[in-house]
């Protein structure tokens, strides 16, 4: 073989041409000791709060403590293969998490990892999943309902696009059902064109009840527009922890680009908990019920980020320059509206984590065991549940058979517990129990019975305007069924019209013609 040393120095010259140094330079310490979870570092002099480190085996961690000699870290991941001296590295980034519609029909885990074996997700859409809430200026009133397809709950404690109404009760009353019902009632407007994207975050539950969860959407054909966020029992107190952070992110995303999105959280109990535990494991004082002092900033933050939102111009119109803070608009007019769920012991509302959560919030739908075993389905007690939106968040054919509704139901349970120390009783008394109970019949609803708008309005106008003062109670749900099929058959223009919000003497005399032909 002969070698041309032209040859040889051409090569040599293309090589040092193209030589570049590139000099890589971070942050390192040491594992100081590691134990459930939880890692303390020593040497990262400039790690920040919130930052993610990385640990060996592509395991990574957050910075939760900020200790003089060393750094708290909750890991993100199986932490077994890691062992004290372990060298880690810090990486300047905060802990992010995939958004965007890809996510759609899919089950993640609580820092948005697929975990329903559909393969990698793909999006290059990514957002922190600490963010700040929208500022005062960005937001607007909440003026638009979010329909639930609950007669109890859509007439007397309506929610609004953009508000945070608190599910609160005890165990088996029926908190998760009304969450997936109202997931499922959005079916229609995804239908239409309109759709509210859903975000459910399972928090702490059995890794059976999620998939009875999700196998009830795919049945209902509403994984299409939902995202299941699981953060099993037996998964980490961190990513407990993480997850309902993580729906918020995914939701923001929805609700940034202009469309509406639904985000429910089962339970922010349990998120209370797992805060706790690492709380606890971090060496932070402990508080009331052991609980640390920052648990009510832990929900604050999550729940503030649930808004509606002007669009662009209205902001602009208010400012002469769009601050910094909300740039991250892409287009305004959004909305994400929170259901956050909160477990009671033995209706204990003036618990803490119950207080904390309530003041919080935008009102209350308050589940009664009583009410439950009692065969009242959704078990809704009128009296302590509430909604400070209020009728600002119903249509106005709602509002009109609606508005005396919850009024007079507090009545009729007033009376009702009178009623029972005294026989006695003048017509007028005797009216408003029998038509009182009537509606407690009327307000009964089934699992995943959802019924439109223009449904509700009917039947409730019935049932409010003496309509049923000639029908046994024995015979209300018959009537009901058969008013609903009539009404559907015969006058569907005239629901389609209460759906809308229409309200008058014509659509009233066609619903009294359909109830007066029952009998």
């Amino acid at each position: 073989m002969v070698l041309r040393p032209e040859e040889i120095s051409s090569v040599i010259k293309e090589q040092i041409s193209n030589y570049s140094t590139e000099l890589e330079v971070s942050d390192v310490g040491t594992v100081i000791q590691i134990a459930d979870g939880i890692a303390r570092v020593h040497g990262l002099e400039n790690a920040m709060q919130g930052e993610l480190l990385e640990f060996p085996g592509e395991i990574y961690g957050m910075v939760l403590n900020l200790e003089e000699d060393n750094v708290g870290v909750v890991l993100l991941g199986d932490g077994k293969a890691i062992n004290e001296g372990d060298i880690v590295k810090t990486t300047g980034r905060v802990v992010e998490v995939p958004v965007g519609d890809a996510l759609l029909g899919r089950v993640v885990n609580g820092l948005g990892q697929p975990i329903d074996g559909k393969g990698p997700i793909k999006t290059d859409k990514y957002r922190q999943v600490e963010r700040v809430a929208s500022g005062v200026i960005s937001r607007k009133s909440v003026d638009t309902p979010l329909q639930t397809g609950i007669k109890a709950i859509d007439s007397m404690v309506p929610i609004g696009r953009g508000q945070r109404e608190l599910i609160i009760g005890d165990r088996q009353t029926g908190k998760t059902t009304i969450a997936i019902d109202t997931i499922i009632n959005q079916k229609q407007f995804f239908d239409n064109g309109n759709p509210v994207y859903c975000i459910y975050v399972a928090v702490g539950q059995k890794a059976s009840t999620i998939a009875n969860v999700i196998a009830e959407l795919e049945k209902y054909d509403a994984m299409k527009y939902t995202v299941v966020v699981a953060a099993t029992a037996s998964t980490s107190a961190s990513m407990q922890y993480y997850a309902p952070f993580t729906g918020a992110t995914i939701g923001e995303f929805f609700r940034d680009t202009g469309r509406n999105a639904l985000v429910i959280y089962d339970d922010l109990s349990k998120q209370a908990v797992a805060y706790r535990e690492i709380s606890l494991l971090l060496q932070r004082p402990s508080g009331r019920e052991a609980y640390p002092g920052d648990v009510f900033y832990l929900h604050s933050r999550l729940l503030e980020r649930a808004a509606k939102i002007n669009n662009n111009d209205a902001i602009a119109k208010k400012m002469n320059d769009i601050p910094e803070s909300i740039k991250h608009i892409v287009k305004g007019g959004g909305s994400l509206t929170a259901l956050p769920i909160i477990e009671t012991q033995d209706g204990n509302v003036a618990a803490y984590i119950p207080t904390n959560v309530i003041s919080i919030t935008d009102g209350q739908i308050f589940l009664e065991t009583n009410l439950f075993n009692a065969g009242f389905r959704p078990a809704i007690n009128a009296g302590i549940s509430v909604s400070r939106v209020g009728s600002a968040a119903q249509i106005k054919s709602m509002k009109k058979v609606a508005g005396t509704l919850k009024l007079f139901q507090a009545q009729f349970n007033e009376l009702e517990s009178f009623a029972k120390f005294g026989s006695d009783l003048d017509p007028a008394t005797k009216l408003i129990l029998e038509r009182g109970k009537k509606n407690n019949e009327i307000l009964k609803q089934g699992i995943h019975q959802s019924l439109s708008v223009g449904e509700q309005v009917a039947i409730l106008y019935v049932a409010m305007n003496g309509l049923l003062d000639r029908i046994d109670i024995k015979n209300i749900k018959k009537f009901e069924e058969e008013f609903l099929k009539k009404m559907n058959f015969e006058c569907s223009e005239v629901l389609e019209q209460l759906s809308k919000g229409e309200w008058n003497d014509s659509l009233i005399n066609k619903i009294k013609n359909v109830a007066e032909r029952i009998n």
